[in-house]
């Protein structure tokens, strides 16, 4: 189990300035590390209501899970590695046990057995270390749609905006505020439904 205060900048990014970037720090695209989430609320949205989101992440075959909870600056992240058995009766609603979570969830009124997996989005992320901080650029598909983001992970708030805008002005890039990827997904998948319905 970790426990840690995370806090970073996101921008949204259009497809030719996420490839600018890449090839500014030499990159590429099919380098990227791609990595599934698999996103849990309870039918009633009470993580959503409490602004916290719970996710099972997949990287190759590791499986963790994290909580991320708000903070005064950026948010807490609590995770839990899982076994691969472990994780996927989580994403397949016939169990939950993530010992750490489980505990947080409990301070957050939230009862485990009520949760369920609304949705899955996939990533391919490309890390740097530059000065400042992480660097992360992103590029996300979840149902019919697909995003491009930067992000930029620091350790101390206010010097890190600065160089994060710095770095966006340098490049050129509007300032665009960035919601969660969860939010992004929920958004999308009220569109996609709405869409359904006015099809039927």
């Amino acid at each position: 189990m970790t426990k840690e205060l995370e806090i970073e900048f996101k921008n949204m990014l259009t497809q030719s300035e996420y490839e600018g970037l890449l090839a500014h720090f030499g990159c590429k695209a099919g380098e990227a590390e791609t990595q599934q989430n698999y996103y849990f609320d309870t039918p009633d949205f009470q993580l959503k209501e409490k602004k916290c989101a719970l996710r099972i992440r997949r990287k190759g075959e590791a499986f963790e899970c994290t909580l991320k909870t708000p903070a005064p600056e950026g948010n807490y992240e609590i995770t839990d590695s899982l076994p691969s058995i472990q994780a996927w009766e989580m994403i397949d609603g016939k169990s939950f046990h993530s010992p750490e979570v489980e505990a947080a969830l409990a301070g957050l009124q939230v009862d485990p057995a009520k949760l369920h997996m609304i949705g899955k989005l996939t990533t391919h992320r490309t890390e740097l270390e530059i000065e400042g901080g992480l660097l992360v650029l992103d590029h996300s598909e979840y149902g019919e749609k697909e995003d491009f983001e930067v992000e930029f992970e620091v350790a101390e708030a206010v010097a890190g905006k600065a160089r994060f805008l710095s770095l966006l002005q340098s490049h050129a890039i509007p300032v665009r505020p960035a919601d969660k990827k969860i939010a992004r997904f929920m958004a999308a998948a009220k569109e996609q439904a709405a869409r359904k319905t006015e099809a039927d």
